[in-house]
């Protein structure tokens, strides 16, 4: 297996586990541990260029608590003792990349809609620090949509003090383009208030996937107003550490979406850096 191969091997299943899977990350540049808090593949997003096959039947519908952390405990061993190397998926896994990162709650759908959303980051966080060294992140990869939510609020306060980063997709910076790509009935404006009172309490990351629709990238008024968008957040006094800029690596939902090109990307990037001071990173 070559070291292309094993950045695109996000498989969710990690020999016997149902929920917590190693990923070798370029956006992290290094391992990521994957909780999925939605093996059910429910979301309340149906975005066009979405990943997760949603046409199979899920083979777990609900999360075991207990299990969970016993999955977490013992990844998290493997990493730190070296022996997630051995196992053929991870051996070409480049020298730079084998450390362990972060912790990320993301999954088949939305992790916030989790009911026991705040339980599961507290039980997660004292595996943590039980197990893993102190300047490991934990990170809630997120549409935001659900971020407004009290239980999702005290989930984050307990992110906030376990190294914690939101990762909060923008995908969009007009209403149609919205309704296009990420096809839900939440408003567009709750995504973007959620952002905000995000990054006025804490410093977040924005991930951003751009595609060809139909064999069209999105327009430079689309980028714009995209930049717009975070141009305001940081005017009304949100903090943004990065924005992620990235494309479709995986087979998605619909056969009419396409990746963008390296310069495609570079492209959005040099748009989107005029607008806004925060470091802005592509990942093909």
């Amino acid at each position: 297996m070559d070291s292309n191969s094993v950045f695109q091997n996000h498989s969710r299943q990690f020999e016997y586990n149902r929920f917590v899977y190693p990923v070798v990350s370029r956006r992290s540049q290094g391992v990521s541990v994957g909780v999925n808090l939605n093996p059910d593949k429910v979301c309340n997003f149906d975005c066009i260029y979405c990943q997760v096959n949603r046409r199979s039947e899920s083979e777990t519908k609900f999360v075991g608590t207990e299990q969970l952390m016993q999955e977490l405990q013992s990844v998290l061993q493997l990493v730190q003792s070296g022996e997630l190397y051995d196992h053929p998926k991870f051996e070409s896994t480049p020298a730079n990349f084998r450390r362990l990162n972060d912790i990320a709650f993301s999954g088949d759908g939305e992790p916030t809609t989790f009911r026991n959303f705040e339980d599961i980051i507290q039980q997660a966080a004292q595996i943590k620090q039980a197990h893993a060294p102190v300047e490991t992140k934990m990170v809630l990869i997120t549409n935001a949509s659900m971020l407004h939510r009290s239980h999702v609020q005290r989930g984050l306060a307990i992110l906030d003090q376990n190294q914690g980063e939101i990762w909060a997709k923008l995908d969009a910076g007009t209403q149609s383009y919205y309704e296009l790509i990420e096809r839900t009935r939440i408003p567009f404006q709750q995504i973007l208030d959620n952002i905000l009172m995000a990054a006025q309490s804490r410093p977040i990351v924005i991930q951003s996937l751009f595609m060809a629709v139909q064999g069209d990238p999105p327009s430079n008024s689309e980028i714009e107003a995209f930049a717009g968008r975070l141009h305001q957040i940081l005017e009304k006094g949100g903090r943004l550490k990065l924005v992620q800029i990235y494309t479709v690596a995986r087979p998605p939902a619909e056969s009419f979406v396409a990746s963008l090109s390296v310069k495609q990307l570079q492209q959005i990037a040099e748009i989107v850096q005029k607008h806004i001071p925060t470091p802005v990173a592509i990942f093909p």
